[in-house]
């Protein structure tokens, strides 16, 4: 609908004190003659809107109209109500809670960003047979105060049921001792029917335990850390307080710990009507936890009576993995949490702690991955508009967006370059070059305002840079100090994104840019290498990020390009398959061993336990991607940084290459109308399956190792050509099919059998497998730091672990066994 479509204005209370105290609830009567066709709702809010018609709530939308950039955009639901609306008397209403409009935001507790106060839309659109009338929000509502005596996002919702009016928002209500509405100034022109898709509960989650402490406290554990809240039926006296603190994780001792929470209080209050069993549930907050610990509960607390409501934006589910290692498989289930916990409204960090904002460098980490797991074209695309709006006036590509930053934001790589390579990936998944047309403007101003602060060498080498974020190497109070230079990082990504924006303009059809940033693109990788690159293909600052980024970015040439793989490999085992990456380099180096022909050392790193590493969390209980790779001590206590956030997507960003290459998916051409199909099996997986829904219908891969056996199975959507590599094929096979089911089964002659290997084995025997070499001098190193082994040293060859450890006075016992265990294979 078009601005000159609404009638009527945004309405508030009179009184500017709503933002901490009760919910204004507004209400108004009409009459409706007969002859009524149609009756058609819209409705929205500066902060959560809640409608009602004739006293039932209308939709099934929660915290709507969610969070926008709301200068410049404010969502509007339309419903149906033809059904609900009566001859004669009838009233509407809604109640309005101060959610991101008006309530605090970020960790500096500041509030009012867009508004003093919560305020209303509605229009309510009549077609008769012969006229069409319209009821808008204007001074004619009136408002009053019901049982919601606060909502903060934050700190919770607190609610008195004995508040609230009986009936309020019908026809029969008396408001004589309420006020009448005060008309809101804000322009209708911000109204917009194609804001984000709405947000719902999406699943409903039972207690997986209930401990009753010492105190007469309830702990509770939905058995997964998710975001939503919990819906409770309780039977007391009149009066009675319920209190619900949530929290992610628990104390060692067992009990609730809310540090992760920072400020933010996450606890809701229910007081009690005392009219028999009471079902209630907040309406304008919202908790990222997994334990909600309950105070005051009357009687004995029983499981059904309390459920765990998981909520999240309207997203169509993609992406489905699994295989015969558990932990990976729950590695994946723990992105697909974390992401379904941090799309509510916009992409965010975290959705438990006092920030939950939508920082552009942690979705554009994530954003290969993303695209995997859901259709994320409508929530993305919405948050591209806010971005792009954003960006148009102040000149910047915002950190965060909506932008409640307290300073502003300079030109970045990974989080500035969201609106390039953000619009690609879309691209990419979906093949819609209108994807790339709608941020066409966004993506070629943030690169024009970067091309002119290149310094006279064409290197970006000069202002802030996040650099490799959370490198578990950086100082905890300085995490953008990685190892890697952060200007190397910077014209990384620039090399990447010019030529990203190059591609795009030439999509699009804009030849003169496509040229000019074709120029560009060849001008800062040519900048790069002389700045950063030897000959040979050594990186001048040698880590796992720089390594792998010049690889994934094609800045090497094919000798350089194998140079850079083997020494990525050996920094990669230097750190014994320990992760040594932030968000810069994370998403890219499984990739980048796996395509330079180290799939041993790719799987390594993924299958690694020792923190920092992928399963590291997986083994200390975590059901989500935590922000730091040690949140959680081996101990089981916090992290103290204070970014201990459990519920972070970005560093999951892995979970792309588990579709790439453990199952073998990999997209050829925008859309999937052309994929390599070709798993690459290593770490003793055996099994892998895998589907994607893609823009041509669905793939699915599922292989399996038995003994010598191999077997692949292939369901492929018509219209969709494929490059089968089979895996482990013993003649390097290579099939082309088209749509349709294929099986393919054959014989690797002595896959699984190896030469049986004991403490007596010669080094350079056991260096004949990499995966054992590794695993057994990171054994070594641990027990013995500082040995480093080089199985081609002369008397270094024919010596055996047991000559090795006949040199070493004193070794601890236990060590000789678990050495056994690792050359038997068993794991």
């Amino acid at each position: 609908m078009e601005p000159s479509t609404w009638s009527g204005s945004l309405i508030s209370s009179p009184e500017r004190g709503g933002t901490q105290g009760p919910a204004p609830y507004f209400r108004r009567d009409f009459e409706v003659g007969d002859g009524l066709r149609r009756a058609t709702l819209h409705v929205s809010a500066l902060g959560i809107v809640e409608p009602y018609l004739n006293g039932a709530r209308i939709g099934d939308e929660v915290l709507a109209p969610g969070w926008t950039s709301y200068r410049h955009r404010v969502g509007v639901r339309e419903y149906d109500v033809t059904a609900s609306v009566l001859a004669g008397a009838n009233a509407i209403g809604a109640i309005v809670g101060e959610g991101w409009a008006s309530g605090r935001l970020g960790w500096e507790g500041h509030r009012e960003y867009w508004t003093d106060r919560p305020a209303l839309f509605l229009q309510l659109t009549l077609v008769f047979d012969d006229r069409v009338e319209t009821i808008a929000t204007d001074s004619s509502f009136r408002v009053g105060e019901g049982a919601v005596l606060s909502g903060s996002l934050y700190d919770g919702e607190v609610y008195d049921a004995r508040k609230e009016p009986a009936g309020w928002s019908t026809a029969d209500f008396d408001d004589s001792s309420w006020r009448d509405a005060a008309v809101f100034d804000w322009p209708l022109a911000a109204l917009t029917v194609d804001a984000a898709p709405p947000i719902r509960r999406t699943d409903e989650r039972a207690p997986s335990s209930i401990v009753k402490q010492a105190d007469g406290r309830y702990l509770v554990d939905f058995g997964q850390n998710f975001a939503g809240w919990v819906r409770i039926t309780v039977n007391g006296q009149r009066g009675e307080t319920v209190t619900l603190r949530h929290a992610e994780t628990l104390t060692p001792a067992g009990t609730l710990e809310p540090a992760t929470n920072r400020t933010a209080e996450a606890t809701d209050r229910y007081t009690l009507r005392g009219e028999g069993p009471e079902t209630w549930e907040p309406s304008f907050t919202f908790h990222g936890f997994r334990y909600v610990e309950i105070d005051g509960w009357p009687g004995e607390l029983s499981p059904e009576q309390v459920t765990g409501v998981v909520v999240h934006t309207e997203m169509r589910r993609t992406g489905w993995f699994e295989c015969s290692d558990p932990l990976v498989s729950r590695l994946h289930e723990n992105a697909l949490w974390s992401m379904r916990s941090n799309f509510v409204g916009v992409p965010s960090d975290c959705p438990q702690r006092d920030e939950r904002l939508g920082w552009t460098g942690d979705l554009n980490a994530f954003a290969p991955t993303a695209t995997l797991l859901y259709d994320v074209r409508e929530v993305l695309g919405s948050w591209l508009a806010d971005v792009a709006a954003e960006q148009q006036e102040k000149g910047y590509v915002p950190w965060a967006v909506p932008d409640v930053l307290p300073t502003p934001s300079a030109p970045t790589a990974i989080w500035s370059d969201v609106v390039i390579s953000l619009p690609w990936a879309l691209y990419q998944e979906h093949g819609d070059p209108a994807i790339l047309e709608r941020s066409y403007d966004s993506m070629t101003t943030f690169m024009r305002q970067v091309e002119g602060q290149l310094d006279g060498d064409s290197l970006w080498s000069s202002g802030f840079q996040f650099g490799d974020w959370l490198d578990p190497d950086a100082p905890y109070d300085e995490p953008s100090a990685g190892k890697t230079d952060r200007h190397l990082v910077a014209s990384a990504y620039l090399c990447r994104t010019t030529r990203e924006l190059a591609d795009s303009a030439r999509i699009l059809g804009r030849t003169d840019d496509a040229a000019h940033f074709d120029q560009l693109a060849d001008r800062v990788r040519a900048a790069f290498r002389r700045e950063y690159l030897s000959e040979s293909g050594r990186i001048v600052n040698e880590t796992v990020t720089a390594y792998a980024l010049a690889i994934c970015f094609d800045l090497l040439d094919a000798d350089q390009r194998r140079k850079s793989g083997d020494r990525l490999a050996q920094l990669v085992a230097q750190a014994r398959f320990r992760i040594s990456t932030g968000f810069a380099g994370t998403p890219y180096v499984t990739q980048a061993l796996a395509s330079t022909g180290h799939v041993d050392e790719a799987y390594l790193l993924l299958l690694q336990k020792e923190s920092p590493s992928f399963l590291y969390p997986v083994t200390m209980g975590a059901t989500t991607i935590w922000e730091r790779w040690d949140s959680i001590l081996p101990d089981g206590t916090l992290n103290e940084s204070g970014m201990t956030s459990l519920n972070h997507y970005a560093l999951g960003a892995v979970t792309s290459w588990l579709y790439e290459a453990v199952a073998g998916i990999r997209r050829l051409a925008p859309g999937y109308s052309r994929v390599r199909i070709g798993p690459q099996p290593g770490g003793g997986i055996s099994w892998a399956n895998a589907a994607h829904e893609t823009a041509h219908g669905r793939i699915e891969v599922a292989w399996r190792i038995d003994g010598e056996a191999v077997s692949l199975d292939l369901a492929l959507p018509h219209g969709v050509e494929a490059e089968v590599v089979l895996p482990l094929h013993p003649e390097g096979m290579i099939d082309v099919v088209a749509g349709g089911m294929h099986t393919w089964t054959y014989t690797v002659p002595g896959l699984g059998s190896d030469l049986e290997r004991t403490l007596d084995t010669p080094l350079a025997q056991v260096a004949e497998n990499r995966t054992l070499w590794y695993s057994v001098t990171a054994a070594l190193e641990r027990h013995f730091p500082g040995m480093a082994l080089d199985p081609t040293q002369p008397g270094i060859v024919e010596m055996s672990i047991a000559m090795l450890l006949g040199h070493i006075p004193n070794v601890p016992d236990g060590v000789e066994d678990e050495l056994r265990t690792l050359l038997s294979g068993r794991r």
